[in-house]
């Protein structure tokens, strides 16, 4: 067993520790300015240097602005630069497409039941509207990527969150630059685009109903079924 010797915490991390505390709590707000560099070394009682190391991390984390003559103010949570570190690390991290399309059925599953409770006149017809292209596109036979991604798109719309919306479109675009080829091949093969059809059909109806736990479990059994069809 190789133990490494336990070393003594930073004091500039337990000023960040401090000040997270102070933001989580709600002691200070997106907006309030921090006390001044010399006033928080003589509260914490700790150099200077350790206060300018601890307020340069806050920074790079995104919680604090530090303006130059002005002093350090709390940031106001920005959810776009969340969602894109996270399509940022989704798509150099190539090799989690099982893990991706796992976290993916946890998203909409969950936004087919909200979509079925909060729905309105609008998004039923932009579903509708989705759907027929979907149906003019399959008697062609040119049903492919783009309406299903549509379709889903106004589900996540429907389900009247803005997070799970931006979150899901940060999966949904790694997707289509990892899987191209296999979503390609998944509308080419012989009966797939009829089932897909199918399946978005059933679960537009369902949310038409409000039937919460049918488009759940609806969306569930869809999403399995293309990531079976991915994995083989």
């Amino acid at each position: 067993m190789k133990l490494l010797p336990v070393k003594t915490r930073r004091i500039y991390q337990e000023v960040v520790e401090q000040i997270k505390g102070l933001i989580v709590e709600g002691q200070i707000k997106a907006g309030d300015r921090l006390p001044s560099e010399r006033d928080l070394a003589e509260r914490l009682q700790i150099s200077r240097a350790s206060v300018r190391e601890a307020l340069s991390a806050l920074e790079v984390m995104g919680l604090l602005e530090v303006r130059s003559g002005e002093g350090a103010y709390v940031k106001e949570a920005n959810v776009d630069a969340v969602v894109s570190s996270l399509a940022w690390m989704l798509y150099l991290e190539k090799d989690l497409v099982l893990e991706l399309l796992e976290v993916r059925k946890i998203l909409e599953t969950q936004a087919a039941a909200l979509a079925a409770q909060r729905r309105d006149e609008e998004d039923l017809r932009q579903m509708r509207d989705i759907l027929t292209m979907m149906h003019v596109g399959l008697s062609k036979g040119e049903l492919g990527d783009a309406q299903d991604y549509q379709f889903h798109y106004a589900l996540a719309r429907a389900a009247k969150n803005k997070i799970l919306l931006r979150l899901m479109n940060a999966i949904a675009d790694t997707m289509q630059q990892t899987l191209t080829a296999s979503r390609i091949k998944l509308y080419e093969e012989k009966g797939v685009p009829e089932r897909l059809y199918e399946e978005h059909a059933e679960i537009f109806r369902l949310i038409e109903a409000g039937e919460e736990s049918g488009a759940r479990e609806n969306m569930l059994r869809h999403l399995e079924a293309v990531e079976r069809r991915y994995v083989l």
